[in-house]
C-alpha cells in the first residue's frame, strides 16, 4: 500500500505541478512582475503618467527563473498527492462498500475541489493572495491561522463527506466557520504602492490557476492510485 500511495503521488504531483506551473507562469506572473515594478517604484499608481500604464510588463522568459518555479511547483504538489493519495487509500482500505479498482474521475474531481477549498478557497476568504508592497500582519500570525484554517477545513470537509448523523455535520460546520468567527490577522495600516486592480487579478489568477491544479491532482491522483491497484490484483 504504502508503495502504490508514493508512485500515485509522484506521477499525480509531477503532472500537476507541471501544468500548473505553466498555467502560472503565463496567467500570474506577469501580473506579479507588474506589481514587483510599483514596489520598486519604477511605476508610481498616483501622480505620474505610468498610472495609465494597464499591461502586464516584464514578462519575458528567463530560464532559471521559470524552471525553477516550475521545480517548485511539482516539488509542492507531489506534497500535496501524498496527503491526497493517502487519504483516498485510507478512505477505501476502511470502506467494504467501494471497490479500490474502480475509482471514478468524477470521484477524483471532487477529491481535488475539495483539496482546493482547504488549502486554497478558505484560507483566502481571510487571506487572499498578495502582491509584493501590500500591508499584512506579522508573518507568524498569518501562518499559524492559515494552518488551523487549512486543518479544520479539512476535518470539515471529511465529516461532510463520511459523516452519517446531524451531530457530525453540525460539528463540520462549526470548523469550517471557526477560523473566519476568529477572523484573521489583519494589518495595523491599510497602504501600498501597489494599484488595488492589479491586486485582486492577482488574486483571482492565482486561485484559478490553483483550483486548475488541484482538479488535475485530484484525477490524477485517483486514476494512478487505481491503475497500480489493478496492477497488483
Amino acid at each position: 500500500m504504502f508503495t502504490r500511495v508514493v508512485i500515485s503521488a509522484l506521477f499525480a504531483g509531477c503532472l500537476a505541478g507541471l501544468i500548473g506551473g505553466v498555467l502560472q507562469l503565463f496567467f500570474v506572473q506577469p501580473v506579479l512582475l507588474h506589481a514587483e515594478l510599483y514596489e520598486s517604484g519604477q511605476l508610481t499608481h498616483f501622480g505620474s503618467s505610468s498610472a495609465a500604464d494597464t499591461h502586464h510588463t516584464d514578462s519575458t522568459f528567463d530560464l532559471t527563473r521559470d524552471l525553477l518555479s516550475l521545480g517548485f511547483s511539482m516539488a509542492i504538489y507531489v506534497g500535496y498527492g501524498l496527503i491526497m493519495t493517502a487519504l483516498m487509500a485510507f478512505r477505501l482500505d476502511n470502506d467494504d462498500t467501494i471497490n479500490p479498482s474502480a475509482i471514478s474521475p468524477h470521484q477524483g474531481i471532487i477529491w481535488g475541489l475539495a483539496g482546493f477549498i482547504a488549502v486554497q478557497f478558505a484560507p483566502g476568504f481571510g487571506l487572499p493572495p498578495e502582491v509584493p508592497g501590500v500591508a499584512s500582519a506579522s508573518l507568524e500570525a498569518r501562518q499559524i491561522w492559515w494552518l488551523a484554517t487549512v486543518v479544520a477545513t479539512t476535518f470539515g470537509i471529511w465529516l461532510i463527506a463520511f459523516g452519517r448523523t446531524p451531530v457530525v455535520f453540525g460539528l463540520a460546520i462549526l470548523l469550517i466557520l471557526a477560523p473566519h468567527v476568529i477572523g484573521a490577522p489583519e494589518p495595523q495600516i491599510l497602504q501600498g504602492p501597489v494599484p488595488p486592480e492589479i491586486a485582486s487579478h492577482f488574486a483571482a489568477r492565482a486561485l484559478g490557476v490553483g483550483m486548475a491544479a488541484w482538479v488535475i491532482l485530484g484525477l490524477c491522483s485517483s486514476y494512478f492510485l487505481a491503475q497500480s491497484h489493478s496492477d497488483t490484483d
